[in-house]
């Protein structure tokens, strides 16, 4: 799987020193996805520094971006398609009840337990297009140490658990550390049929 980005100059998944890859690859990663599937939404919960947020930017036409830190907005660009909610992904979903959106790609990179995760799937999944994506982050951990809360939390087991429901949607792990998820919504394969 490493060796079949590396053609791409945007993506570096292996570093030629270390010869593993590094912890934020899944950036360039989800930048390429941007750049290809070309979102009319897109909808980050967990900022931190916004620095994947701000590289989906020239992609997507809408962008919102959800972080209870308010020094998290401060990293963002400033653009007229970008809006930052100073709130717990809990209280934009009570707010997306009375103002729904629909989108196209959602990135989880909250908080990484298992039921914070499983509460951000399926209180968001609801505003997520047919056949748009769900990423979710820290789905691999290493080691045991990994599943520590401030590293990638247990977050990995409620991916487990959606993974044996997919009626709705498909799931696929990128088994490389910290763990990448793809999911894709979807009732039938494609959409014409």
């Amino acid at each position: 799987m490493i060796n079949a980005f590396k053609n791409y100059k945007s993506i570096r998944l292996v570093s030629p020193k270390l010869k593993i890859a590094p912890n934020n690859w899944h950036e360039d990663f989800i930048v390429h996805l941007a750049s290809v599937m070309k979102p009319k939404v897109y909808v980050e919960l967990g900022l931190y520094q916004c620095k994947l947020f701000n590289r989906i930017e020239p992609y997507a036409k809408k962008l919102v971006g959800v972080d209870t830190s308010a020094e998290a907005g401060r990293y963002m660009k400033k653009s007229n398609k970008m809006k930052f909610i100073n709130l717990t992904t809990t209280d934009y979903v009570k707010e997306l009840k009375s103002r729904p959106i629909k989108i196209d790609m959602l990135f989880i990179d909250a908080d990484h337990s298992q039921k914070s995760v499983m509460q951000d799937f399926n209180n968001f999944f609801p505003y997520v297009v047919d056949h748009g994506l769900v990423l979710l982050h820290d789905g691999y951990p290493e080691n045991r140490k990994m599943t520590d809360p401030g590293y990638c939390g247990d977050g990995y087991k409620a991916i487990e658990q959606f993974s044996k429901e997919t009626s709705d949607f498909e799931m696929c792990t990128l088994p490389v550390r910290p763990g990448l998820t793809i999911c894709r919504k979807r009732k039938k394969q494609v959409k014409w049929l």
